[in-house]
């Protein structure tokens, strides 16, 4: 009832060379849905990552257009239709722009998270499930475990950010008390922010274990992230 709702759909589109593409589409439709846009995923294993984007920037501008209406089956009905010329023009732009840097497109756009786990119950899929995800989307920064605090620091695109926050939502990532896999359900946004000049941009994903509450803030003000460290860590230790 706050947060909207969220589906998944599985289409299979003709594409080029009359292949058969599976298109993975996630719809999350907020509250004040039609009048507000979908937040959509889009992933595929026939396409690439950067095409999958393409797709996803492509199916916002319909949705753009259908503002105020219903639009979920409009937008699957279009990329069914129109998935090849998206494809095509894709493929275009990665060739006039070869040297073309990741990020440099969007490095105005750079944004940080920083989210709070309350546990991880099957820790090592967990893990292996936010390291994928965060490769996937071209996020940098840190799985963080100190005692009992969890902390997933991300940083990147931000529209990478959101659907990084969508399949955390979504996804069953971790298991219940009696062993059945189950969502995310006790996470917190602690932050989400644009990342500024006094930040450092972390260059990796990694997963670190912190023995003293020092050693994680020490990463933190690396970082130059003192202020949030202050503001978000110690009030989780109370």
């Amino acid at each position: 009832e706050t947060h909207g709702i969220t589906f998944r759909i599985q289409i299979s589109v003709k594409e080029l060379l009359d292949t058969n593409v599976l298109l993975k589409l996630l719809f999350h439709l907020p509250v004040n849905y039609p009048s507000a846009l979908p937040d959509i995923s889009v992933n595929s294993d026939q396409l690439t990552r950067a095409q999958c984007m393409d797709v996803k920037d492509k199916l916002l501008e319909q949705a753009k257009k259908h503002l105020s209406e219903p639009m979920v089956h409009d937008l699957i009905l279009w990329i069914q239709q129109h998935l090849k010329d998206v494809i095509k023009q894709s493929a275009t732009v990665c060739s006039e722009k070869p040297t073309l840097s990741k990020g440099t497109s969007t490095e105005d756009g750079i944004w940080m998270l920083l989210l709070h786990l309350d546990h991880m119950r099957a820790k090592a899929k967990y893990v292996k499930t936010v390291e994928k995800w965060t490769s996937d989307l071209r996020l940098t920064g840190r799985l963080m475990f100190m005692g009992r605090i969890i902390l997933i620091l991300l940083q990147g695109d931000r529209s990478n950010i959101k659907e990084y926050l969508i399949l955390q939502k979504t996804s069953k990532v971790d298991v219940d008390s009696s062993g059945k896999k189950c969502k995310e359900k006790m996470i917190s946004v602690l932050c989400e922010t644009k990342v500024q000049s006094q930040h450092k941009r972390f260059q990796t994903f990694e997963v670190k274990e912190y023995s003293t509450l020092d050693e994680l803030q020490k990463e933190f003000e690396t970082a130059g992230l003192t202020t949030f460290f202050s503001e978000f860590v110690p009030p989780l230790l109370k």
